[in-house]
């Protein structure tokens, strides 16, 4: 069997890893001349280490992360609840109980090199994909530099690929109103290795330690707060230093981001699918979206094994499918309750938060920030490599 993969970034590549290390033929095709930059996502979750550690990749991760085994929600400085991870004994929280922390290219770096260790090919890039054509027998997939073919197509870049698919085109995009502001910075806070969730009425803070030093924060950003000449940086500190009441002074660069929502409704047809952001996108405020993509892909490989083994489509894609839509649709509602708890709501807003996360057990939330929720996290297939 010869898959295609279309899109290089963590998620194709995992599927890449995968194919070389269980023998499937593939290719890779990638828009992008180099490798993307920068944070981005920087939380693997527990259900996503379980999920690659047959491939590898987890030693890899393990190797260069910052572990988080517990986080608080505070209110004035004080803390109103600790989540702790290792609290949960069950599933994929059980074998990690923890959140790996490392920037999104370091990520892509180990499941690279990963990669490279099974023999996978390297990405042909700079090639852009205009359209896939499944003919039942085989697919088509037309570029800018001619057609490649394959027994079967993989779209797994992001949600930028939706458009080069009947598949991925099928279903609607839900914007959020919501704005953020975010940077990486050293970290000048005495939280340690713990991650913070600051609750004000002018918005929620989030906090996050990651390896090197660094911690990242990430702020609802009301636009209408920001002056004629915008400045992130500006109001990222100014955030930290009312929600917080540390001075932000670190922060010089900052970057701001919108959120949506989308869950494509089907992720398989035929000889094409569709895994990660293409098929389903969730807003990054939980941390969640790069986690499902790379569990669509560790699940996904051993499934595409067999049909090349057998020459059929195993009957388990079906319910591969549902699964992974089920993990989607549950992680976006976390999500969009994240995104409609961390607006500025004011003082009234602020007491429902509370209310909330105090009637809220712990160890649910641990197991709800922890993916605990997403059914492959379940599986019996989830069985960690002996570290």
């Amino acid at each position: 069997m010869h898959v295609v993969i279309i899109g290089a970034g963590p998620v194709g590549m995992l599927l890449g890893a995968e194919f070389a290390r269980l023998g499937v033929e593939h290719v890779t095709l990638e828009a992008r001349e180099t490798p993307g930059a920068g944070s981005r996502a920087i939380g693997i979750h527990s259900a996503a280490l379980a999920a690659m550690s047959a491939s590898g990749v987890t030693d890899r991760i393990l190797s260069a992360c910052l572990q988080v085994r517990e986080g608080e929600a505070r209110i004035g400085g004080r803390a109103v609840t600790t989540i702790r991870f290792d609290a949960v004994r069950t599933g994929s929280l059980a074998s990690f109980p923890f959140v790996a922390t490392l920037p999104q290219a370091a990520t892509e770096t180990a499941i690279a090199a990963e990669a490279a260790g099974h023999g996978a090919p390297a990405p042909q890039r700079g090639v852009q994909v205009l359209d896939v054509i499944d003919e039942g027998s085989s697919c088509r997939v037309i570029t800018d530099r001619g057609e490649v073919r394959g027994d079967a197509v993989v779209i797994a870049a992001g949600s930028r690929s939706r458009h080069i698919s009947s598949l991925t085109r099928e279903g609607t995009r839900r914007a959020y109103p919501d704005r953020y502001v975010m940077a990486d910075v050293p970290d000048d806070t005495d939280d340690g290795p713990r991650a913070i969730v600051h609750l004000h009425p002018d918005g929620v803070l989030e906090s996050f330690p990651l390896p090197g030093g660094l911690r990242r924060y990430v702020a609802w950003h009301s636009p209408g707060s920001a002056g004629s000449a915008p400045d992130p940086a500006a109001d990222l500190r100014a955030a930290v230093t009312r929600r917080a009441g540390s001075s932000g002074d670190t922060i010089t660069t900052a970057s701001t981001f919108g959120v949506g929502r989308f869950v494509a409704r089907r992720m398989l047809r035929g000889r094409v699918l569709a895994i990660g952001d293409a098929a389903h996108e969730v807003s990054p405020i939980g941390g969640q979206g790069l986690n499902l993509g790379l569990i669509d892909a560790a699940t996904l490989a051993p499934l595409l094994a067999e049909w090349g083994r057998t020459g059929e489509p195993p009957a388990e894609l079906a319910a591969w499918e549902r699964r992974r839509r089920s993990a989607a649709r549950t992680a976006a509602r976390i999500a969009a309750l994240n995104t409609v708890a961390g607006r500025g709501h004011g003082s009234l807003g602020a007491a429902t938060r509370l209310a909330g996360i105090r009637l809220a057990p712990a160890r649910l939330l641990a197991h709800a920030y922890g993916m605990g929720f997403d059914p492959d996290a379940r599986a019996p297939h989830f069985r960690p490599r002996t570290r």
